[in-house]
Order: C-alpha cells, then structure tokens, then sequence
C-alpha cells in the first residue's frame, strides 16, 4: 500500500508541475511558480487528491542534495576566497538586520522577543534551491553576481547550522549559558573539522576513486559513484559534523569540481538532479492554507515587507557601500528577497522548543510561495530599472564580469589524428581549440601540452558550456559521428545559434541526418575518398590542375546532393 502510495505521490506531483509550469511558462512567469501551485493542487488544504506530505519532502530533500553538489562542482575555492570580504560581512550584516526586524516586527502582534529573534533568524536566511535556480535561468550562476550571491549563501548557510546547534542549549529548559558556551566551541569544531576532511582526505580519497570507476568505461558505474559521494558525504555531514546536507553535498561537489571530472559529473551522474529540486517546490506549496492568509493578513503582510524589502535594501546598501557596482548590487540584493528550506528547519525547531506558535509555520510558508513567485519576476526586472538610471561612474575593471570564452575560440570533439591536425590549423590561424574527449590520458596529455581540454561526452549540455559553446565561433567533430552526435549539434545549436558546426561521418547516408540536425557542413569517409581517388585518376590521365577542379566539384555536387523525396 504504501509502495502505491508513493508512486501515486510522484505520478501527481510531478504530472501537476507539467501541467502548471507549462501553462506560467507560456504566460511569462517562472516554471517555479507553477511547481508551487502544483504543490498547494495536491496537498491537504484544497480538494481532491491529497499526496503524501512525507514521501514529497524525504524526495526533496535529494533534490536538494543533488542540486548543491552541482552548484559546488561550478564554484571553486579560489571563487569563494573571492568574494570573501563581500560575502561575510554582506550575510552576517543581512542576517543581523532581518533578525532584528522581525523580532520588532512581531512585537506589534504580541510576540516575546525571544520568540522574534527566532522567527526573524528563520526569515533572514533565503534559499538555496530558489536562488541558485533563479541565477540559473538567467545564465548569471557562473558570473561575478552569482559568485557573490552563492558565497553569500554559503556564509548563511553556515551560520544557521550554528545557530541550530546552539539554540537548544539557549533555551532556559534545554541548557545554561555554561554548557551554551561549550556547545558552540564544539559546533565551530565540528564545522573546521568538516572542511578539513573534505578538502584533505576527500580531496585525495574521491579523484581516485572516480578514476578507478572511469576505466572501467561504464556509464552506469560513473554515475553510481558521483551519486554515492554526493549523498554520502551529505550524509555524514549531517550524522558526523552536525551540518546540513546541502552544505555537505556542496563541499562534495567543491572537491570533485576541482578534478578531471567535473564536466563528465555534471553532464551524466546528475540528470536527475532538476526532477527531484521540482519535488521541493511542490512540498513547500502542499503546506500553504490560503484560508490563512484571511486569518492573519498582517502578521503576514509584515513578514512579507521584511523579506522582501528589509533584506534586499539592507544587501543592496552594504554592496554599495563596499564599492560594488550597481549591477551586482541589486542583483544580489533581489536574488536574497525570498525564503525557502532553512527557514521551515529553524521554525519547526522553534516550535519545539516552545519558542514559536504553529501561526509562525503558517505564516512562513505563506510568505514563502509568495516571495519564491515574485522572485524571479522581480529578479528580471532589475536589468530595466538599471538601464532607467544608468551608472555615470564606471565600475571596477576588476569587479566587472568577464565573459568564459574570447569570441575567436572553436570546439574540438576528439583528439585523434583528425583532431590533432585541426587542432593545430586553428590555433595557427589565431583560433584557440578547447578539447572535448572521453580519454582520461587523453586529456591529461592535451592539458600537459598547454592546450584546454574537458573530459566528457560533448552530447550532454553541461560539457558544451563548460567548454565555451555559448560564445564559440566553430565546433568541430573530428572524429566519425554516432548517434550521439546528432544530439550534441543540436544542444549547440540550441546554446549558440550562430555556432559553425563541422561534422564527420563514415558514410554518405548519414550526411543527410547531420544537416537536418543542424551541422552547416558534414564530410564523409566514402565521399572523401571518391574525391581523392577521382583527382589520382585524372592527374594520371595527364588533366590540368582546373580540369581536375572542376571535376572534382562535379563528383562532389553528385554525392552530397539531398536524397530525392519519397
């Protein structure tokens, strides 16, 4: 029964986020906006089917897993080093000025202070699912905003575990001030000691072992290893270091992103990832009670005003003040005015403790469908409102974003002969190659030689932005195309659609299905040698050099000429 009901759960839950992330797609809105109305279709406060609460939320919580481990592969030390003097003082100050409102705001409805401190703890913190997916579909994850806005994240994400750790010993019945004091060394300990084992032993231990499980050239066995780190170390993040598993999985990703096999990780191990994050939004929308928001309209009014307008302007201020451009200023500023999965955790700890009242769930999860619906509206909107009042002072050369491929860059699928000798030509001719191959040596030898290389399968997406596809001028299959290939031109396609693409094939029939896949050229083997064996016949025959170009025009206009209709 229960195995029914959990397939039941799922079938409706993600059948409802088709339906309505289709129909706010096609008038304007984010997607995520219809996975929360899936969620509040199928839970217990409107009629018909109601999904099982905690099947969508134990589901969700992989999503969640899953999407950070990917966010960490992108996000380097070095990136997070970065952005450290914005990022530290920027989510320590934001939290600090959320908090504090909260709690005053909250005095108006009768509230202890104590009770909004917490409230306004778990209102301070925004969500990692919504702002990373926000960055995402705005291309803006990998540029110096989203850099800012996920080291942002990270600072408060490491400052609500905690604050998780500590609270229960603050609490008058749990604990005193001194076991409150020993219970926050040992949290800081166990947060240095979760960093120290994942950048030194996972640092060595992970790389090899996907190594191993790479030679065996077994796709399934890759993608079982990359979902076995990235849940495991989750895992014992959250039993060993009492930290969260998201931040887990994110450090996971960090170490893996800063191996060979950060490409290939993202591109195959993850396919999954976006499904179960669509979970999340339909778990936080099963928890909505529109009659609610009737119920408590100015709590709710309230909370909503310190959300999404306390916290960005307070965000927005200090990166200003901080000599930032006005661009990554409001842009972070906006992508922080919303609040998602640690604020549920600090609530519901809250109302355990007997700090906080059911009505503060409530009004959480309210304030939570509608700041995640708003936020990427509002978050395309910022680029219209800068360009109102545009910036006399230039900004920073240094803090300015730059982009990941200059404009005179091809893409090289392979590295064999074929590959080598175009290699070389472009980068002759002024043209940097960046190599896509699924030899591990391979890509280490080209590295070696100075060149960059990407280990991967150019059919999945993610390998083609890493490797620049967005701003390439040519991709190249240097190598006789297979099935595959097909969908790697279109995905390029659908990234650059002024991308030269050049393929290879071994046959003259398979000419046809590369052009209507969107190659601009397609040479094959069978072709290629009727063209050199018909300018040996005719230079034997004694024909001059035009007489034999000609010809060879001739043959070729008769082989690549499209098959006939019917």
């Amino acid at each position: 029964m229960h195995d029914i009901d959990l397939i039941l759960t799922i079938t409706a839950a993600f059948a409802a986020a088709l339906l309505l992330g289709l129909g706010t797609q096609r008038i304007g809105l984010s997607p995520i906006v219809g996975y929360l109305l899936a969620g509040v279709v199928v839970g217990p406060y409107t009629p018909g089917y109601t999904a099982n609460k905690g099947f969508a939320d134990q589901l969700a919580e992989i999503g969640v897993v899953l999407l950070m481990f990917g966010v960490g592969l992108h996000f380097h030390l070095k990136e997070l080093l970065a952005v450290r003097r914005i990022a530290l003082p920027g989510a320590l100050v934001q939290i600090l000025v959320a908090t504090l409102l909260g709690a005053f705001s909250t005095r108006f409805f009768g509230w202890s202070f104590a009770s909004g401190l917490v409230f306004g703890l778990g209102i301070s913190v925004a969500s990692t699912v919504v702002l990373t997916r926000v960055l995402a579909d705005h291309d803006e994850l990998h540029t110096t905003t989203g850099h800012i806005a996920v080291g942002w994240l990270v600072v408060e994400d490491l400052f609500t575990v905690f604050a998780l750790v500590v609270l229960p010993a603050l609490y008058p019945k749990q604990g005193t001030a001194d076991n409150a004091l020993a219970l926050v060394g040992v949290a800081i300990l166990k947060l240095g000691a979760l960093l120290l084992f994942t950048f030194t032993v996972g640092d060595r231990l992970i790389p090899k072992l996907l190594e191993i499980v790479a030679r065996t050239r077994s796709r399934e066995l890759f993608t079982l290893a990359v979902l076995v780190v990235a849940l495991g170390i989750a895992v014992g993040s959250a039993k060993l270091f009492g930290a969260s598993m998201a931040l887990g999985a994110f450090l996971a990703g960090m170490v893996v992103g800063r191996s060979d096999f950060a490409a290939r990780a993202a591109s195959e191990a993850l396919p999954m990832r976006d499904a179960f994050a669509v979970l999340f939004f339909v778990s936080v929308g099963m928890l909505f009670d529109p009659a609610f928001l009737l119920q408590k309209p100015g709590l709710v009014a309230a909370t909503l005003a310190v959300v999404m307008l306390g916290k960005p302007l307070a965000a927005i201020a200090l990166v200003l003040a901080l000599g930032h451009p006005r661009k990554i200023a409001f842009s972070t500023g906006v992508a922080l005015a919303q609040i998602g999965e640690f604020s549920f955790i600090m609530a519901g700890l809250g109302v355990s403790l007997g700090l906080l009242q059911r009505d503060a769930l409530s009004t959480l999860v309210a304030v939570a469908l509608v700041s995640i619906t708003l936020n990427p509206i509002l978050y395309g909107l910022v680029p219209r409102f800068l360009a109102r009042f545009p910036e006399r002072v230039r900004a920073p050369e240094a803090l300015e974003s730059k982009p990941d491929a200059i404009p005179t860059r091809a893409i090289v699928v392979g590295y064999g002969p074929v590959g080598r000798t175009v290699s070389r030509l472009l980068k002759e001719n002024g043209i940097e190659p960046t190599i896509i191959e699924l030899n591990l040596d391979t890509v280490r030898g080209v590295r070696a030689e100075g060149k960059e290389a990407i280990y991967g399968d150019a059919s999945r997406r993610e390998v083609l932005e890493q490797a620049g596809a967005r701003r390439a001028m040519s991709l190249i299959f240097s190598f006789p195309t297979d099935e595959r290939s097909a969908l790697a031109i279109r995905e390029a396609r659908e990234l650059n659609p002024t991308l030269v693409v050049v393929a290879r094939c071994s046959y003259l029939s398979e000419v046809d299905a590369l052009r209507r896949a969107g190659a601009n050229q397609a040479f094959s083997g069978e072709g290629e040698v009727a063209l050199a064996m018909t300018a040996a016949i005719l230079q034997r025959l004694g024909r001059s050099p035009e007489q034999i170009e000609g010809e060879r025009a001739r043959v070729h206009g008769e082989l690549v000429a499209p098959a006939p209709l019917g």
